[in-house]
């Protein structure tokens, strides 16, 4: 039985209810409104402040007259001399270490300054180095035949003792002074030996040994050093020029499993490389094309140039194998750079001919790349020669590099490839402006040591920091 009034009472409870939930939709309403019309400004004046910082910490344009000058130093300078107690190699070693050095001629300079610094560790005489050249190269020169092996010897003799075997010795060597040796002190032999050493190594001293053999102890042999020079004076001739590495080539093509962009005869032959020589894994291109895993096609090389205010006036040696696919992926790129040359166009001599693709016309693409103004390389990944070269460069005296960062560039080019062009080159300059061009940069890794030996082999003559001055023996 309801109390009197208790029924009005419920009427207006249930009318106050309905009001509520009438203010409350009418309230969230506006609160949408509110968001819808205040968030564009919020965006707008967000993007106006990233905008106006990002320009005041960055150019707006890329400074390219600048660019064939070497990079800012800070003041450092390269020196792999030690800086401490480094005895000179005693008379009598543990015993002798020899080693084979598999893969290309950078992999295996790579393997070589290993090699020394493990026989001073070891306290072990080293056999000149083996190059195993044949599987790779197909080519037999061996280190005799590219490298200069008295100046490597004299250059690291206060530093481990290097054990020459005679060239065409004799059975009557072996059975006689070589047996004896071996039987007195024993010896190791690592083969293939490429990565066989940790590159981070918490012993500065031993890191500017690794500097000493890459930077001094490995010169090439007279005949390839002047053949390089020939082609760098008649390159430097006309003026400034750019070397790139276009890793543009069916093996690396196949490593990074960036197929379809080919033919299917094509994807067919890079199918088969991958199955038969890397490990089976499931590769989506368009995955990968986004976070920068693929080689940059000639074409994306010559845009970025392009972007950053280089002109079709400038000259470019390329330092490239085969490259896959042919003049179908070469033309766009010499249509915006006609001025195109290689070491057999620029020196088309039979000696570098009959041995373009070997260990002699690797040699001389590396001492081009090495000596020219700007080097480019387009696939710095898993690349030895670029990553060598990149280290060379940057103790050479902080010669220019651009390196694309090939991750930020992506959907750069992914938005060209659907269509919109509208800024593209303004796009690429932004994402190109955030990269280094040479200068000193801490190591991160997985950036090698090969490919940066900043701090530990550069030091300065008025360094606050008393382990980065420099010696008074300058290396």
């Amino acid at each position: 039985m309801r109390r009197p009034g208790e029924g009005t009472t419920l009427k207006r409870l249930h009318h106050n209810r309905h009001q509520l939930k009438q203010v409350k939709g009418l309230f969230g309403k506006l609160v949408v409104a509110a968001i819808l019309l205040i968030a564009p400004t919020l965006y707008f004046v967000y993007f106006f402040n990233t905008s106006s910082s990002s320009s005041s910490d960055f150019p707006s344009e890329i400074d390219v007259q600048k660019l064939w000058d070497t990079a800012d130093s800070g003041g450092w300078i390269p020196s792999s001399a030690p800086r401490s107690d480094w005895p000179p190699p005693p008379n009598e070693s543990n015993g002798y270490l020899r080693v084979r050095c598999n893969g290309g001629l950078n992999q295996q300079r790579t393997a070589i300054c290993n090699a020394v610094l493990a026989a001073r560790i070891m306290n072990a005489t080293l056999v000149l180095p083996e190059l195993d050249a044949n599987s790779y190269w197909h080519d037999d020169s061996g280190f005799q035949g590219i490298y200069d092996v008295d100046h490597f010897i004299k250059s690291l003799q206060h530093d481990v003792q290097i054990l020459r075997p005679p060239r065409d010795a004799p059975i009557h060597w072996y059975t006689t002074v070589a047996l004896e040796k071996m039987k007195e002190h024993g010896a190791i032999y690592l083969t293939p030996f490429s990565h066989r050493l940790a590159e981070e190594i918490d012993n500065p001293e031993y890191q500017r040994l690794r500097c000493r053999v890459n930077y001094h102890a490995l010169i090439f042999k007279p005949h390839i050093m002047e053949l390089s020079h020939k082609i760098v004076d008649k390159l430097r001739s006309q003026g400034h020029f750019m070397s790139i590495h276009l890793r543009f080539e069916m093996d690396m093509l196949s490593f990074a499993g960036c197929f379809d962009i080919f033919s299917p005869e094509e994807q067919k032959i890079l199918k088969k490389y991958r199955g038969e020589n890397f490990a089976e894994k499931k590769l989506i291109y368009s995955e990968r094309r986004a976070i920068g895993k693929c080689p940059l096609t000639p074409e994306e090389v010559g845009l970025i140039l392009r972007a950053m205010g280089f002109n079709s006036s400038t000259r470019i040696y390329l330092a490239a194998g085969e490259l896959f696919g042919g003049e179908r992926f070469m033309n766009p790129f010499r249509s915006i750079f006609p001025l195109l040359e290689n070491h057999t166009s620029v020196d088309p001599t039979t000696d570098l001919k009959s041995n373009a693709q070997g260990l002699i016309g690797s040699a001389v693409d590396y001492m081009v790349c090495l000596l020219s103004d700007i080097f480019m390389p387009t696939y710095d990944g898993p690349s030895n020669f670029a990553n060598n070269l990149l280290g060379h460069r940057l103790y050479l005296g902080f010669r220019t590099a651009i390196r694309p960062d090939r991750k930020g560039l992506a959907p750069v080019f992914i938005d060209r490839e659907k269509g919109r062009v509208d800024g593209f080159e303004e796009a690429v300059r932004r994402v190109m402006m955030r990269t280094s061009f040479g200068g000193p940069h801490k190591r991160v890794s997985p950036e090698s040591f090969y490919t940066n030996s900043w701090p530990e082999c550069f030091c300065q003559k008025l360094g606050v920091n008393p382990a980065h001055r420099c010696p008074n023996d300058m290396m």
